[in-house]
């Protein structure tokens, strides 16, 4: 049985996954700035959660990295596997707050623009769950909203994005990230502020 968090993130996928692509077209860099930034070593597998329509994990499968893309939404995976041109790109269906893999298994497990769909406490289960599935000493990837600088842009760009974001928006963007981070096994290891400081990527290493 799907909880209230699932039932949501379905319906509202539903509605976005056709218009989804064109949405992302004003952010399409931030998946190159991702993958530079993420600095994979060869040979790594790569876990990329929340995947969508796959275009964080194709930044990463076109430069021959094994990925495995996992999302709830079925309508989103639909577009993701028709635009997929790479063998060692495959998508799965699945709950990232109950990933189905076994522990240490990824060199590198990725979230972008995921964690503001969650409430608060789903969060906190996801984040665990790629620290499971992640190996010692492996990169953990986060890529979401960040408030600018200065209170007029922040004022804009807040309502601005609630107009098209889901319901969990306005209480993430809220929240320190880091503050969920602390406990959970992980060390910071720097970010970067992306698309003029309205994104932000946050790389950690699984202790």
């Amino acid at each position: 049985m799907k909880d209230e968090h699932s039932t949501y993130v379905l319906h509202f996928f539903k509605k976005w996954a056709p218009l989804y692509d064109w949405v992302d077209l004003f952010i399409r860099g931030i998946r190159e700035e991702v993958f530079c930034f993420t600095n994979p070593e060869k040979g790594a597998k790569i876990l990329d959660i929340c995947t969508g329509t796959g275009k964080q994990a194709f930044a990463f499968g076109k430069r021959g990295f094994e990925v495995v893309g996992i999302d709830l939404s079925e309508d989103m995976l639909k577009v993701a596997v028709r635009k997929n041109r790479y063998e060692n790109v495959r998508f799965e269906i699945g709950d990232a707050k109950d990933l189905p893999y076994k522990e240490n298994h990824f060199d590198i497990s990725c979230i972008s623009f995921g964690l503001h769909e969650m409430p608060c406490t789903i969060r906190e289960k996801v984040l665990g769950e790629m620290v499971r599935v992640t190996k010692p000493q492996g990169k953990i990837i986060i890529v979401d909203y960040s408030y600018p600088e200065g209170k007029f842009r922040k004022f804009l760009f807040y309502h601005f994005v609630q107009l098209y974001e889901s319901k969990y928006f306005k209480e993430f963007i809220k929240t320190d990230l880091q503050d969920m981070i602390d406990g959970i096994g992980l060390k910071f290891n720097g970010y970067r502020n992306l698309a003029g400081e309205y994104v932000k990527v946050w790389k950690y290493e699984k202790i």
